[in-house]
Formats: structure tokens, C-alpha cells, sequence
């Protein structure tokens, strides 16, 4: 494997697992009185900034904005997005760093 597709990767594992913990935190504050959120939209950012399967698997795991349409056809959406971007960035940018 190599250095720039193990780069792509780990970024792209690490803003998921990011995000993932993003969707525990906020589900965690929803069950608070009065409690300080996470904005939908820094949810989306984060899932638009390659956290998409992060999101997603945050939906799924913790039952967090399962009922919120946007949610629910945005998301997947965004993860073929993402994984269009980081294909075209490896195929066509990366060749050029090599």
C-alpha cells in the first residue's frame, strides 16, 4: 500500500471516529434539561468534511435524528459524495504527488 493511500485512510477514519463521537455527544446532551446542543449544521459540516459514515453509523448506533428526513436522505447522499471525492482525489490528484 502506498503512503498516499494509507494517508487518505487513516483521515478518513479519523474525521469518522470524530464524528461518530460527535453523534454520542450530542445524543447524550439531548437527554439534558436545557443542556448546550451540537447544531444540525455542524453535524452535516462534519458529515460534508468526509464524516459522513461516521454520522450515519452514529445515527444508527445511538437512534439520533432517525426521524429528521434531512437525516435520513442527506446523509447517505453525502457518504457516496465523499467517497466520489476521495476516489477522484486518489486516481487523479495523488498521481501528480507521486
Amino acid at each position: 500500500m502506498n503512503k498516499i493511500l494509507l494517508s487518505i485512510i487513516i483521515f478518513f477514519l479519523v474525521v469518522n471516529v470524530a464524528a461518530f463521537i460527535t453523534m454520542l455527544l450530542d445524543k447524550s446532551q439531548s437527554r439534558k434539561a436545557g443542556a448546550e446542543r451540537i447544531s444540525e449544521g455542524m453535524l452535516f459540516f462534519m458529515a460534508t468534511f468526509f464524516g459522513s459514515v461516521g454520522v450515519f453509523l452514529g445515527m444508527l448506533t445511538f437512534h439520533h435524528k432517525t426521524k429528521q428526513w434531512h437525516f435520513i436522505l442527506g446523509i447517505p447522499m453525502l457518504i457516496l459524495e465523499n467517497c466520489a471525492l476521495l476516489y477522484f482525489v486518489y486516481t487523479y490528484i495523488a498521481q501528480y504527488l507521486i
